[in-house]
């Protein structure tokens, strides 16, 4: 399961209203969205196929993993905000007679708000449908998972210094979606897990100058985690930081979260700063990546098959 992104140009005014529950953006608004959108594909629109390798890759790491096992691997796709939905990815489960499943959604972190929100839809289409369904909540800590991350950290660090920055000019950002301030009044774990992956791999990689900011937050009336990373980069401008490395441990993607955010509005900031900024490539179908998520899932079935919940 993924958030999802719409398919083509045409199909951002849907996406963009079934984000806001049913509500259409005003014309500003959409212009905005689609803006960006041709900001980052230039007329061409190949995120949706970022997810559609993923789950390929991912179904065949599942079945070479499997050890000899009787059992093959099949693996559905469910997106939050546009087709195929979470519900209809479960849908088409049913249709294929398939009775026991895993879910796991393309986000290490867990927050009641984001993958509780997934797996809530998806365990109420797998009872209406008679599926034993169970599920991944958070992977954040998975070893090959920080040290893949720790890898692309350590490279791009590699690349300051040959380019002739030391190594403790360089200030690492790790950075995540930033969401509602009130997930911490309900003693949500996602602001803890993001910092336990940051902390971990700082630790492998031998990072002492790092901290963590938030992005992408959402223009809602209420308060949401910062700062944003923006924010941050003012700061560190005051500061007299000049090269800045930004992890985004929070994505797993190329999307518009770090095809714009970050590429475009983030560096855009940087540079006006006098700031060099760059960020660590994403995960997408790494294999490496893949086999985090197939280990997962064999863990959660296994753990199914042993009665435990």
């Amino acid at each position: 399961m993924s958030y999802g992104t719409p398919k083509s140009l045409e199909d951002v005014e849907a996406y963009y209203t079934h984000i806001r529950r049913g509500n259409p953006p005003t014309a500003e608004q959409l212009k905005e969205l689609t803006d960006r959108y041709e900001a980052i594909v230039g007329g061409v629109f190949p995120l949706r196929e970022n997810t559609d390798r993923q789950v390929a890759a991912l179904q065949a790491a599942l079945n070479a993993d499997k050890a000899g096992a009787d059992v093959e691997f099949v693996c559905y796709q469910g997106l939050k905000h546009t087709y195929p939905f979470i519900e209809d990815g479960v849908e088409a489960m049913a249709k294929d007679g398939i009775t026991q499943a895993v879910g796991v959604v393309l986000a290490p972190h867990y927050s009641s708000m984001s993958v509780g929100g997934y797996i809530k839809r998806a365990q109420e289409k797998a009872d209406a449908c008679k599926i034993d369904m169970g599920f991944v909540e958070s992977y954040h800590m998975h070893p090959v998972l920080i040290d893949v991350l720790s890898r692309r950290v350590t490279a791009k660090i590699d690349q300051y210094i040959e380019a002739g920055a030391t190594r403790d000019e360089i200030r690492v950002l790790f950075s995540a979606h930033s969401l509602p301030e009130r997930i911490l009044a309900m003693g949500d774990p996602y602001k803890d897990q993001l910092l336990e992956t940051s902390k971990a791999i700082a630790d492998q990689a031998g990072i002492t100058n790092w901290q963590f900011t938030w992005q992408s937050a959402g223009r809602t009336a209420e308060p949401w985690l910062g700062p944003d990373i923006l924010d941050t980069l003012k700061q560190l401008s005051k500061e007299q930081v000049e090269y800045v490395l930004v992890a985004p441990i929070g994505f797993v993607s190329d999307h518009l979260e770090v095809l714009y955010d970050l590429d475009i509005e983030a560096t855009a900031v940087a540079s006006e700063l006098d700031m060099r900024l760059m960020r660590i490539e994403s995960l997408n179908s790494d294999p490496a990546y893949m086999s985090v998520l197939s280990d997962v899932v064999h863990t959660r079935l296994n753990q199914m098959a042993a009665g435990q919940s």
